[in-house]
């Protein structure tokens, strides 16, 4: 019975340090006059970090998504460390940029270009 108990209190203690350990990350994809972009596509790659459940395993972790109506792309939880973000939007240029995520919940708002006239050396 001690021991059924002991068990019970260290998986209880043990799960803040589980809990802690993920995000909930959104993406929001606008245009440069802060209108949303619809159907967007986002991806999040999981770059750099150690997970304390795998006993210092390194995570290879990688989600593919799409805006909705909104601009917002909702990501299941994700390791924290440094992630990754991609977004590729028709008519618009493509955004990369890599981030620290070290909260339990964090919004990124990308701001998307227009695509720029050509350039030519050969004139």
């Amino acid at each position: 019975m001690n021991r059924l108990l002991l068990a019970l209190v260290t998986g209880a203690l043990a799960l803040p340090l589980i809990a802690a350990d993920t995000t909930k990350l959104q993406v929001r994809v606008t245009n440069l006059e802060g209108k949303p972009i619809d159907r967007a596509s986002v991806v999040v790659k999981f770059v750099q970090g150690r997970s304390k459940i795998k006993l210092g395993k390194k995570i290879w972790t990688h989600w593919e998504t799409r805006t909705n109506q909104e601009g917002l792309a909702k990501m299941p939880e994700l390791p924290q460390g440094k992630i990754l973000v991609q977004v590729i939007a028709k008519g618009y240029q493509t955004f990369g940029d890599t981030f620290d995520v070290n909260e339990e919940e964090k919004t990124i708002d990308v701001k998307l270009n227009p695509p720029q006239p050509q350039y030519s050396a050969h004139q």
